[in-house]
């Protein structure tokens, strides 16, 4: 539920997984997909990189909308500092998982909310650190035939089985992980005067 006089809600994002956490505690909301180049920059570092995107898409989509609140996000895997992709396809989600057994990947997800009543923008990144577990090519097809997690970065879902692969996982928020870290979110929209269950 939101406060009347509050500008609305949009997310700047296609995914499910993020409107997945949105629906947990909003029913008032738009979705748009922004089109932006999310390729990496010379020397830019996967950090400012997930900010960038983040701030990106929020600015793309509050051009057109621009007396709505708009929540941008971006997520990225980092294995040895290379970013790691969605995969796609089979083949690539089986190579990601192998190079990650017996590794630690960082996940960075970062969001920038645009409000236009203050002419304000709110910045966060959550950095989340899984340790996989050693497995073998068996259980990396087992598991991706279970869950298909080729629109993940990663290649698996935390909300499937994904936990069969990992020895732990560390972070501040366990929605960042999925996609969008609602701890700080909901922190942000009841700050402005958001009516949030």
């Amino acid at each position: 539920m939101q406060n009347p006089s509050s500008p609305p809600i949009m997310l700047a994002s296609a995914s499910r997984y993020r409107q997945g956490l949105i629906d947990r505690f909003l029913d008032d909301y738009e979705t748009v997909a922004p089109r932006i180049e999310e390729s990496q920059k010379k020397n830019e570092t996967p950090t400012d990189l997930a900010c960038r995107l983040a701030r990106d898409k929020a600015e793309a989509v509050s051009k057109k909308n621009r007396n709505a609140l708009i929540i941008g996000a971006d997520q990225l895997a980092v294995l040895d500092n290379s970013v790691l992709g969605k995969p796609g396809a089979h083949q690539k989600a089986i190579e990601q998982l192998m190079t990650a057994s017996g590794n630690t990947m960082n996940f960075l997800t970062a969001v920038c909310i645009l409000d236009p009543f203050n002419k304000r923008r709110y910045q966060h990144i959550d950095k989340t650190t899984v340790r996989f577990r050693r497995f073998d090519r068996r259980l990396a097809e087992a598991y991706l035939r279970h869950d298909k997690p080729y629109d993940c970065a990663g290649s698996f879902k935390i909300e499937g089985a994904g936990f069969v692969l990992f020895e732990s996982v560390s972070t501040d928020d366990p929605t960042a992980l999925i996609g969008l870290p609602m701890i700080w979110v909901a922190g942000i929209l009841k700050n402005l005067g958001y009516l949030i269950p």
